[in-house]
């Protein structure tokens, strides 16, 4: 079910707030949103440097009087075009974020914006009200939510054929920051400053994806109360945390843990989810995303298939090359862009129940995003205590 049709009547002109040149994530960004024509470049703030940012927005082809200093002057300026700017990405450091959500939304502007969306439980809250005041759509990109398979282990997990669930286990441990390689490389110093990352380094960082992961595939799941542990290995991070541990408790009996860590020596990314069942597993590994293993007790092990007839329609909607044909995190993010945009499209034509269906990280993730930290931090501040989840 190769889907190579326009998914919008319209490419949403868009614009970018950071991203440079040198930006991994601003790349992928680009990569993901240009992908199906469903958004054009068309301005942006590309960097701190105004002159660096303005020659950078000329190599991507955009005009260089839409090439701004600042996020301040880009949204002022687009406002006064009739062919302004509709959407905006926000891909900066962490701690500029909620000025830069809050500014666009009051700009009038839908808004995919890099986790976490602030840094507390009150900010986040504000963007929330704010953007149903305003009628904007705000997308969070927690991208590996986008591969198909995640899907389908939410269509699995509805039709019951896990059982009850009793079990969530998550990880996201990888080894790259087993040594303070901070130290060398400023793009990674920022995320172990409290000032630029806010008060959590891997739980924020790292924890967020796998966690909105289940919630993607079991939107039913509520936490009770939750415990956490944090330790700084690489002790020039404390306070910051480069390993993590969280146990939590759901409504209804469902129990849950979670690994975040930077130091697990040896592992290349090491985000795994594990739903277990009364009756059957379910274990999706980013590593092999194209891979859903599901494991009937009693019964061989089965691995599911991106692309392939058997599997729910609502998994093989974003399917891109058929099956046999790897895909990787650029189409996963290009699947979440698309669904963005059709969002954007369906709120600024008042079709909410559209919106509804379409299973996207929304402001109502983002916000779930930075309660959960603020959680797990307030609970290691306490000596690693249960702490009520509100």
């Amino acid at each position: 079910m190769i889907q190579g049709d326009l998914k919008v009547a319209a490419p949403i002109r868009w614009a970018m707030v950071g991203g440079g040149r040198g930006s991994q994530i601003g790349y992928i960004h680009r990569c993901a949103a240009l992908r199906d024509n469903s958004f054009q470049l068309v301005a942006g703030a590309f960097d701190i440097d105004p002159e660096r940012g303005r020659e950078f927005g000329q190599a991507l082809r955009v005009a260089p009087e839409r090439c701004y200093p600042d996020y301040q002057t880009l949204f002022a300026e687009e406002a006064k075009r009739p062919d302004g700017i509709q959407a905006v990405s926000i891909a900066t450091p962490n701690g500029t974020h909620y000025a830069i959500c809050q500014a666009a939304l009051e700009a009038g502007l839908h808004v995919v914006c890099e986790k976490p969306l602030c840094f507390s439980v009150e900010e986040a809250e504000v963007l929330h009200d704010l953007a149903e005041r305003q009628n904007r759509f705000v997308g969070v990109t927690y991208g590996y939510a986008g591969h198909q398979l995640i899907r389908q282990a939410r269509e699995m997990i509805a039709a019951g054929e896990l059982g009850e669930i009793r079990m969530v286990h998550m990880q996201f441990a990888h080894g790259f920051h087993s040594e303070a390689v901070e130290a060398a490389n400023p793009s990674t110093r920022w995320r172990v400053d409290p000032k630029h990352a806010g008060p959590s380094y891997v739980l924020g960082d790292l924890a967020t994806h796998p966690f909105y992961i289940v919630e993607a595939m079991l939107p039913e799941l509520r936490i009770s109360r939750l415990l956490c542990a944090r330790q700084s290995f690489v002790t020039s991070r404390a306070p910051l945390e480069d390993n993590a541990y969280v146990l939590m408790e759901y409504e209804g009996g469902v129990m849950g843990h979670l690994w975040a860590s930077a130091v697990n020596a040896g592992s290349m990314h090491g985000q795994k989810v594990r739903v277990i069942g009364s009756r059957a597993s379910l274990e999706w590994w980013d590593e092999r995303p194209n891979q859903l293993r599901y494991e009937v007790q009693g019964e061989p092990v089965r691995l599911l298939e991106r692309g392939m007839d058997y599997l729910y329609p609502e998994a093989r909607e974003d399917d891109r090359i058929g099956s046999g044909h790897p895909e990787g995190l650029f189409e996963a993010w290009a699947n979440l862009y698309a669904r963005f945009a059709l969002a954007m499209e369906a709120m600024d034509c008042g079709d909410t129940g559209a919106i509804e269906t379409l299973a996207v990280p929304d402001i109502h993730a983002g916000v779930e995003g930075v309660r959960w930290v603020a959680h797990c931090v307030r609970s290691a501040e306490a000596g690693g205590v249960w702490v009520d989840y509100h």
